[in-house]
């Protein structure tokens, strides 16, 4: 389950890094979808992946509620870290249209994602 957290948060962190957007927007589907958390406990999970750069008082609030896997979430930010570095390398090389497509893609195929699920 840590190689596939880490597997996560690489492949985020590319997409991240590419279209500048933060972790959560695809770290949170990724961890309902692919890890069956639930809302609550893929919140809190991503907020512990992000906990240096935002988050440490929201995640504490999850965390002691008992909606926080810092463990994965931890694992999540490694591979962030290094997939963030070849996602930006690689937008450097993708023309600002493609880029700015790119993005509009994701958001709309996140959002519709969400927006249809039943619960």
């Amino acid at each position: 389950m840590l190689w596939l957290a880490l597997l996560a948060g690489l492949l985020i962190g590319v997409a991240s890094g590419m279209v500048g957007i933060g972790g959560g927007v695809l770290l949170v589907p990724v961890l309902v979808y692919f890890f069956h958390m639930s809302q609550h406990r893929a919140q809190g999970t991503s907020l512990a992946a992000l906990l240096l750069p935002v988050g440490g008082l929201a995640l504490w609030e999850y965390y002691r509620a008992g909606n926080a896997d810092v463990k994965v979430g931890l694992v999540v930010a490694l591979g962030f870290f290094i997939g963030g570095y070849f996602g930006g390398a690689l937008a450097q090389q993708v023309s600002e249209a493609v880029l700015r497509k790119t993005f509009a893609v994701v958001l709309v195929a996140v959002g519709v994602k969400m927006f249809l699920q039943k619960g």
